[in-house]
Order: C-alpha cells, then structure tokens, then sequence
C-alpha cells in the first residue's frame, strides 16, 4: 500500500506493510479517542514526475502487462508525467487541504512508483 501525506509543506509518499482497511480502522479510532472529526471518501490523487527519470519506462512497463487502471501515467508536456492513483483520501473534512491519500496496487508497481518519487526527491534535494 501506498501512503500520500499532504501537508502544508508539500507531499511525502512512503510504502506502508500495514493493509488498507487496517490503516484506516486505525485511523478511525484515533480520531474517535481524540475527538476529532475524520472524512473518508475515494477519489484519485496525482503527482508529477520529469519525463527523464530513471525507471519511469520500467513503471510504464508493469502497468502494461497488468493492465491496471488503478494508476495511469500522462504525457503534461515535454518535461513532465503525471502519475495518478485511485484510492481513498482521509482528512478532517471532504475540502481539507492536509490529509492523507491511500492507494494500494501490485507490489512491483508499488515498488516503481516509490523509487521513481523518491529518485525525484534527491533531485530537488540536491537543488536546494
């Protein structure tokens, strides 16, 4: 499973060994014992990615031979993908800002979305 935290200084993606349905019960009696509202809903999230990152052939591989639809990969321009996931966001409210997004899809997709956003990350990272 793949977790996506929005928060107000951006997106941080990590892989999660914990089931979907877990998290989210878990999720849920946090809110319950610290008495705050929660909204979950399924909806679809997305990120970029620059076109020349290694490994985004790899990613667009498996997802042709798994014909998943769950995650899609989209040409934005010359210098950037768009990586979309189906999935299931969990905040305060249906328009919160922060929150997280959680997706879950085979493991070897799960492994190429996650170094391909990580390899993105040591490139900003080195920017800076």
């Amino acid at each position: 499973m793949l977790k996506l935290t929005y928060t107000d200084v951006g997106l941080h993606l990590e892989r999660m060994a914990t089931p979907l349905e877990t998290l989210v019960a878990q999720r849920v009696v946090l809110a319950l014992r610290a008495g705050q509202r929660l909204h979950i809903e399924p909806g679809k999230a997305s990120f970029l990615l620059p076109v020349d990152v290694p490994g985004l052939a790899h990613l667009e591989m498996a997802l042709r031979l798994e014909q998943s639809q769950v995650i899609t990969v989209t040409p934005v321009d010359d210098e950037f993908v768009e990586v979309s996931v189906q999935g299931s966001w969990v905040a305060e409210s249906a328009d919160a800002h922060e929150g997280m997004f959680i997706t879950a899809f085979s493991n070897r997709t799960e492994f190429f979305v996650l170094k391909l956003w990580q390899a993105t990350q040591s490139q900003v990272s080195s920017l800076a």
